[in-house]
């Protein structure tokens, strides 16, 4: 398994240990793929992710595209992700019913010294698009963090920082 996929997902599992909004809202998310700047996750859809008319509750939407978004940044070598500064999504039909995968692809448009940009695109098993979003994370303080590394160009192998097994 590359490097940068073990990193990230040490990353999520660092989320849900914290026991917080994330292992709240979405414990079942899964870390399918990381190459440096892009995630890949998906999502079985809850009774708990829903909305009072039976389909994924937009607010999800949201978190996701927070959350995802971050693994971005962390597939970069962040072990902590900075703090959002803008997060936005428009919703393009209706997301899933219990039991439906939702799958998202996060991507780092944008990374300087402070900030860092991704977009998240949520789609169905088959690729239909239903939702997207963007976040915003300053990283100013974040970017020296003593966890963090760097990766090979491809991701594979750690050449800064320990690796993880």
């Amino acid at each position: 398994m590359a490097a940068c996929l073990r990193f990230t997902r040490r990353v999520w599992q660092s989320f849900i240990d914290t026991k917080g909004h994330d292992q709240q809202c979405f414990p079942n998310l899964n870390v399918l793929d990381a190459s440096p700047g892009k995630v890949k996750v998906s999502l079985k859809v809850e009774q708990y992710n829903l909305n009072r008319v039976g389909v994924l509750h937009g607010g999800l939407i949201m978190s996701l595209t927070d959350t995802v978004g971050s693994l971005a940044v962390a597939s970069k070598g962040h072990f902590m992700t900075g703090v959002s500064t803008d997060i936005g999504a428009s919703f393009v039909r209706p997301a899933g019913r219990v039991g439906d995968v939702l799958h998202a692809k996060a991507v780092l448009t944008g990374m300087g010294k402070s900030l860092a940009y991704t977009r998240v695109d949520f789609t169905t098993p088959s690729g239909e698009l239903v939702a997207y979003g963007y976040h915003t994370k300053y990283i100013g303080v974040s970017s020296n963090h003593p966890k963090n590394v760097k990766f090979s160009e491809d991701g594979e192998t750690v050449i800064e920082g320990g690796d993880i097994d």
